[in-house]
């Protein structure tokens, strides 16, 4: 490998074009992912997306290379990646801390937390991007989109054909879902169908259901996060909704925990309720935290499997920086931001947390508790900081950005800054109030950004190593990602809440609150720890339910030697989204099996899988971009439903629509896709 490439490839590495370009690219996807996250509990990785627009735009300037579309697939990706904050800032507005999202506020806490997210995945670099031989199936990609793309002398006249067909394929595809998103905001479709029932009397008695959500966005992350993945939540699902829901909701059962004396939520209900009040009950109030209990101890198990990792990053670093000291030149593929000013701007971004918290105790009951709240929340977001973005980049590399234990990290974050929020009401005598709730949220949401920006980050450094890019430079773009992304998500929020409104919290104009699921869970979690009221019982059983996972995840992958897995995070994960999510995100990891299934073998094969990624993407991007432009229609019209062209949907029937336009959609899409595939391969 030489030590530079050629001079004028060299200089447009890190340009002004590629920085604007990246941020505006930012603005997009961290907005569609607000709105995706928000509705269903998931993100997207946008780096390949962004890596095919970028190849487009760039191709129309003289001298743009492979290394300025790299910059703005990263800019674009961590500012993507940003709005992962979601899963836990709207905690802030549910518990009645915050009416709205204050602009810098928000904007402070996204940014501290992700320039630390960066700086803190620096020292892990070597470790876990270089000598740790992960997969990084995103990063890989993405940089084989780059290579195949980007101009220069190995490019063929097939690759940009596929560059520009690939531009083409995300825009039809957003096209499609945005205007299908438009018909069930006119109420032209129904964009959900559910049935709940009892179960007979042999079989327990019980209550259940099943739902299933018709939305494009839905399919594209299915075929994004893959079969496996979707299979695995679908177990969760299976085991929540057809085995924990039914034996709950018991006559029998619910009988023997009143005689026993153990709490059940459905003894609140009247007798005689009926399947889809009692269901949905304990689902939402007892099986969810069972799957809190499934995601915590797949994240603590993740976490003992990192230490090695862990201290062989920090090694490799500081070994990289007295290599610096003593005049050893490293290679250009080798530089990282030096060790010396990470910690300088560590340092920095710590000084404002310290600011921003001691700003919030103020004028609350934590005022007397203050200095020991400002020092203790410093040393949890170095600690628990610094152990997330190790944890969530190790598995970025290992299952990818999207799979990641993201939603584990904020459960074990909330629970841990709850109970040390008990600890100081302890110590300093202060009752409990809202604001310490208030205070763990706030906490909490600092480390999820470091968390969020983390888990995308070393995937990127992976794509920059695979093109041989400058780090520093990419770091650099990294942090300008972090600020781009920043800046939007507190509008987006605000546009939202006011117009749909979160679960549990104010209802917005529409009254059709988004589920949040990982923010509705958090908050409860908090409440609950610090209120002293939280059914650990629940969380205990779930953690049992994990730890079975684990072993049965472990066994599959022995006896079939790897070729079928349950990762232990998904499993937890289709505890607790909506079932009517979960259903829908199997039927499109299954259509993007059997769709690559379909074009193995064929002479277009990898180009056929990479524009499946960009229709799926494409898919993401259009219906999510139409709710928040529909949420920002509803604020400034405050009407209930702008596009209403009828007064309500009619039931059944516009199902049965949606359902068949849906269906012929799907199916015109992938076959269009397989024949752009075609034609592009010649």
């Amino acid at each position: 490998m030489t030590d530079t490439p050629p001079t004028a490839l060299k200089r447009v590495e890190l340009t002004i074009r590629a920085l604007i370009l990246g941020c505006l690219l930012a603005v997009i996807f961290t907005a569609a992912n607000t709105y995706l996250g928000l509705k269903v509990g998931l993100t997207f990785a946008s780096a390949i997306p962004a890596a095919v627009i970028s190849m487009a735009v760039l191709r129309a300037f003289k001298g743009s290379s492979i290394w300025e579309n790299m910059t703005v697939q990263t800019v674009a990706s961590v500012g993507g990646a940003m709005s992962s904050i979601i899963f836990v800032l709207p905690g802030l507005v549910m518990v009645g801390w915050w009416l709205d999202f204050p602009f810098w506020e928000s904007v402070t806490i996204c940014i501290l937390g992700g320039v630390l997210g960066v700086t803190f995945s620096i020292p892990l670099r070597r470790a876990l991007v270089v000598n740790a031989g992960l997969p990084y199936p995103e990063g890989v990609a993405a940089a084989e989109v780059l290579k195949v793309g980007s101009p220069g002398q190995e490019q063929t006249a097939e690759a940009v054909r596929e560059n520009k067909a690939g531009l083409g394929v995300v825009v039809v595809g957003a096209v499609v879902s945005a205007a299908y998103a438009f018909l069930i905001a006119a109420r032209g479709f129904a964009g959900e169908a559910a049935r709940f029932f009892k179960l007979p009397a042999v079989l327990g008695g019980g209550a259940t259901g099943f739902g299933f959500g018709m939305q494009f966005a839905l399919l594209g992350a299915g075929h994004l996060i893959g079969l496996t993945v979707c299979l695995a939540q679908l177990f969760g699902l299976v085991l929540a909704w057809m085995i924990i829901v039914p034996i709950l909701t018991s006559p029998d059962t619910i009988a023997w925990l009143t005689a026993n004396g153990i709490p059940s939520i459905a003894t609140t209900l009247p007798a005689g309720a009926g399947a889809e009040d009692l269901a949905g009950l304990v689902w939402s109030k007892e099986v969810r935290f069972m799957g809190a209990g499934v995601i915590g101890v797949a994240a603590i198990w993740t976490l003992i499997k990192l230490i090695g990792p862990l201290i062989g990053g920090l090694t490799s670093a500081l070994a990289a920086q007295a290599r610096r000291k003593s005049g050893e030149v490293l290679e250009r593929t080798e530089q990282d931001i030096p060790i010396t000013i990470v910690g300088i701007t560590s340092i920095v971004c710590l000084a404002g947390i310290a600011v921003l918290l001691a700003l919030f105790t103020q004028g609350t009951a934590l005022a007397q508790a203050a200095p020991a709240l400002v020092i203790g929340g410093l040393i949890y977001v170095v600690v628990i900081g610094f152990a997330v973005a190790a944890i969530c980049g190790y598995m970025a590399g290992l299952i990818g950005s999207s799979n990641s234990p993201v939603s584990g990290v904020g459960i074990i974050a909330i629970v841990v800054a709850s109970l040390l929020m008990l600890v100081v009401m302890g110590v300093s005598g202060v009752p409990a109030d809202p604001s310490f709730v208030a205070f763990a949220l706030m906490v909490t949401a600092i480390v999820f950004a470091v968390a969020v920006i983390a888990n995308d980050n070393l995937q990127d450094l992976k794509t920059g190593q695979l093109v041989e890019a400058t780090p520093w430079r990419q770091q650099l773009a990294l942090i300008v990602g972090v600020v781009a992304g920043a800046l939007i998500i507190p509008f987006v929020l605000s546009q939202l809440n006011a117009a749909f409104g979160f679960e549990g919290g104010p209802k917005g104009i529409a009254d059709q609150p988004l589920a949040a699921p990982q923010a509705t869970l958090i908050s409860a979690l908090a409440r609950g720890v610090i209120a002293g009221d939280l059914r650990w019982d629940l969380i205990g059983v779930g953690a049992l339910i994990g730890v079975f996972v684990i072993v049965l995840d472990a066994v599959l992958a022995r006896t079939t030697k790897g070729r079928i897995k349950l990762p232990p995070l998904a499993v937890g994960i289709g505890f607790y989204l909506p079932a009517a999510i979960t259903t829908m995100l199997v039927v499109g990891g299954v259509i993007g099996w059997v769709y690559e299934k379909g074009i193995k073998g064929t002479r277009f094969a990898d180009i056929g899988r990479r524009m499946g990624v960009l229709l799926a993407s494409g898919l993401i991007v259009g219906e999510s971009l139409f709710g928040v432009f529909h949420a920002a229609t509803i604020v400034s019209t405050q009407q209930e439903a702008p596009f209403g062209l009828v007064p309500e949907a009619s039931g059944w029937p516009a199902m049965l629509v949606g359902a068949v336009a849906f269906i012929v959609l799907t199916g015109l899409l992938y076959t269009w896709v397989r024949r752009v595939s075609a034609k592009v391969a010649g």
